[in-house]
């Protein structure tokens, strides 16, 4: 029997198990897929990490100096699969993991066909699994595809024609800056305020500096950081989207939202290369209609609108550890249940890579605590 079941074999994952195994316990990870870093390989072709590697490498390994300041996404996989011979990290792939429940002082973990009983369990699956695909009056006629951003790759199949992407996160304004680079004209569907940031500023990655203010109130380094940010991003309100209210560290601490670090995009907007609407009102055969004006013609559009993670099928009879909507209401250390850890479930302001690798330490050692006292205890 493994002292802990891993559910999951991204960074995540991979990390927690990584310590859990240097703390002298034996993990097992169990991914649903057939290699680590499956989400990873399913991101679209040209994304690169919006943190710096040295902020982005996993405890115990650091990433090589070869791949620049902003890992692409291969180099990132290879990361992963490099990470995970190192320490010769035991894993079962294709064991997609469909229930965790309760069995005395175990957890049994459930699969087709087999399962697993452990001490502990750290559920370190993240939130790309769980794509928000909201719909609209008409969708259904129209003409041209309807895709998520998790099945868009690339910009190959949509070179000189009229794209719309719904959204305007991270993810959003990346296909949008792809499609216009490879001659698509590109629409952009902002329906919410947004908060925008430069990926560097003063030479210096962004988020050195949320690293550096890390011991402040959030809305006291906003308030700091505000007169610089104006000055790097100027004003949006004139490009057709209204600034959100908190500033960007708020946003990520208080709604855990995460703002939108521009590689380019938002000069490619003042050109008048992407242009940008309102929320969609309709979709039309050929066309979409919208709330802050007329329809206009188009010929795939892209849903950028981001995921919506639900753990209550993986977890139906555990009670108080995920709130309403099926999200865990603690990352990164214990939780109500004995024994049941989350990790990387939450944005964080100081890089989401550099904050699984905290995350993945402190359950790590909170996992060992619990089974030198409190799984004596349970077991007696």
């Amino acid at each position: 029997m493994p002292d802990a079941i891993v559910i999951g074999a991204g960074p995540a994952g991979l990390a927690t198990a990584r310590l859990l195994n240097a703390l002298g316990l034996d993990p097992l990870i169990l991914e649903k897929a057939d290699a680590v870093g499956a989400v990873w390989r399913r991101h679209y072709d040209r994304l690169h990490l919006h943190t710096p590697r040295v902020h982005s490498a996993l405890p115990g390994l650091p990433m090589p100096t070869a791949y620049g300041r902003y890992p692409s996404r291969d180099q990132f996989i290879d990361y992963l699969e490099t990470y995970a011979k190192t320490f010769k990290l035991r894993t079962n792939f294709k064991a997609a993991v469909r229930r965790v429940r309760r069995e005395g002082w175990l957890w049994r973990v459930e699969m087709d066909g087999e399962s697993f009983a452990s001490p502990v369990v750290v559920v370190a699956t993240g939130w790309a699994d769980f794509p928000n695909r909201p719909t609209w009056p008409g969708q259904a006629s129209f003409g041209g595809p309807i895709l998520h951003s998790t099945d868009y790759r690339n910009a190959a199949p949509y070179g000189g024609k009229k794209v719309l992407v719904v959204g305007f996160g991270n993810s959003g304004a990346e296909i949008a800056l792809d499609l216009c680079e490879a001659g698509a004209d590109v629409t952009l569907s902002v329906r919410s305020p947004v908060r925008i940031l430069p990926r560097d500023l003063l030479g210096l990655p962004i988020l050195s500096f949320a690293i550096a203010e890390r011991f402040l109130p959030a809305r006291v380094a906003d308030a700091i950081n505000a007169p610089i940010l104006r000055l790097a991003i100027g004003g949006i309100e004139s490009l057709g989207m209204l600034k959100a209210p908190k500033g960007p560290i708020r946003m990520i601490v208080e709604d855990d939202r995460v703002p939108v670090l521009d590689i380019g995009t938002v000069a490619r907007i003042r050109a008048g290369d992407i242009k940008v609407r309102g929320a969609i009102a309709r979709f039309g055969e050929t066309s979409v209609a919208f709330e802050d004006g007329p329809e206009a013609p188009f010929d795939a559009a892209v849903l950028a609108t981001g995921f919506r993670p639900d753990l209550r099928p993986l977890l139906p009879e555990v009670k108080g550890v995920l709130d309403e909507k099926g999200r865990p209401l603690a990352s990164d250390r214990p939780t109500a249940a004995p024994g049941l850890y989350f990790v990387g479930a939450f944005a964080s302001p100081t890089g989401q890579i550099r904050q699984i690798g905290i995350g993945a330490k402190r359950v790590a050692e909170a996992a060992r605590r619990f089974l030198r006292e409190g799984g004596a205890a349970s077991r007696a």
